[in-house]
């Protein structure tokens, strides 16, 4: 049992009276302690509830996130890239109501040239939404086949990543069951929204779904400096997607600097519509028809979040024209080219893996 660990839970589960926050210090501590398992798993499940029952500060998600730094995976800058790399943080426990756009969103933003990196993981408590991974393997990548080395080459030359918690960040990954045995989110899952991933400049764009974690956010990034930019949507389910039946409430600052609220209305711009209900076995057909460029619903929420994207990222001068470019790559196939490009990469790093994996066996016997 660690001793040090037991102090700082004695402080956070000490209750609303005697209680109290952990600095940016003791919070870096308590996460490494449990990233590498120097908690004991009793210690660690009263921590998360502890923690969830008090509720985070801007504070401790910073001490969080510096923990995550240090023992995570980064994906290394890319060095043509003018633009900062955009990195969508999405709940990793998935979707259960609105089909996702947000792989539709990175495809066009790529396509474009902007970078994106996206991060999570599998199936996983307590919602066990559908999580990002599963849409890009049924889409043809299999983002969870490939090492960090490799994911970096396919970023490199598709201007798309994918960090995979259970193959590049373990430690995170074995803190995933205990999600499941209190039986709701921790504050971990508030933090890996605004985990960052990307070594270079980068622009996170977190989702998020109750008012004060967008507070808390502003206040980890104005102690850590960093991500040198920061958007927040109030988006479908937390994540990063548009929606279309109401206004979206965007933040967006720089650390030191005050929030700023963009608004748009979608109606003002065509877009309003009703939110496309999640099928799971329908999902994939239905993106295989935006990326052909065939009209309906899904594909106008694909030209919304992805015109809106373009802009917000610097690639479009103004929304309608990013609007009207989005609608562009998908309708003359570019998008659609841009994931067969992406789905080659990944397979033949895979291929590759599976020789020298069948190559080291045959000279072990031999």
């Amino acid at each position: 049992m660690s001793n040090a660990f037991r102090e700082i839970l004695r402080k956070i589960g000490s209750g609303p009276h005697t209680g109290e926050n952990m600095t940016r210090l003791e919070a870096a501590e308590a996460t490494r302690m449990m990233l590498l398992q120097e908690a004991t798993p009793a210690q660690i499940g009263a921590f998360m509830i502890a923690h969830r029952i008090k509720r985070p500060t801007g504070e401790e998600l910073a001490g969080m996130l510096d923990a995550c730094d240090q023992l995570g995976p980064k994906l290394q800058p890319i060095i043509d890239s003018q633009r900062p790399v955009i990195v969508l943080g999405t709940p990793y426990d998935g979707r259960s109501r609105t089909a996702p756009v947000t792989p539709l969103t990175a495809l066009i933003l790529a396509t474009a040239g902007q970078p994106v990196v996206m991060h999570g993981g599998d199936r996983m408590p307590t919602k066990e939404g559908l999580p990002l991974v599963e849409i890009w393997q049924s889409l043809g990548v299999d983002w969870s086949r490939l090492s960090l080395a490799q994911t970096q080459q396919v970023f490199e030359t598709t201007k798309i990543g994918f960090i995979y918690l259970p193959s590049h960040f373990p430690l995170a990954a074995s803190l995933v069951p205990y999600r499941d045995q209190i039986g709701k989110r921790p504050p971990f899952a508030t933090m890996e929204l605004m985990w960052c991933p990307y070594a270079g400049v980068a622009h996170v764009i977190a989702g998020f779904v109750h008012p004060p974690t967008e507070g808390m956010f502003q206040g980890a990034s104005a102690l850590r400096g960093k991500p040198q930019y920061f958007t927040t949507v109030k988006g479908l389910e937390g994540s990063c997607d548009l929606p279309r039946d109401r206004t979206p409430i965007i933040g967006t600052w720089q650390p030191g600097s005050d929030l700023e609220r963009i608004i748009l209305h979608p109606r003002d711009y065509g877009f309003e519509g009703k939110e496309v209900p999640l099928d799971e076995k329908a999902l994939v057909p239905e993106m295989q028809l935006v990326l052909q460029g065939k009209p309906g619903e899904f594909t106008q929420a694909a030209i919304w979040n992805g015109g809106f994207y373009l802009w917000h990222s610097g690639v479009a001068t103004d929304l309608s024209s990013g609007l009207a470019e989005a609608e562009n790559l998908l309708k003359s196939g570019q998008v659609a080219q841009k994931l067969q490009e992406i789905s080659k990469a990944v397979a033949s790093l895979s291929t590759f893996e599976k020789y020298l994996s069948g190559a080291g066996d045959l000279t072990s016997g031999g």
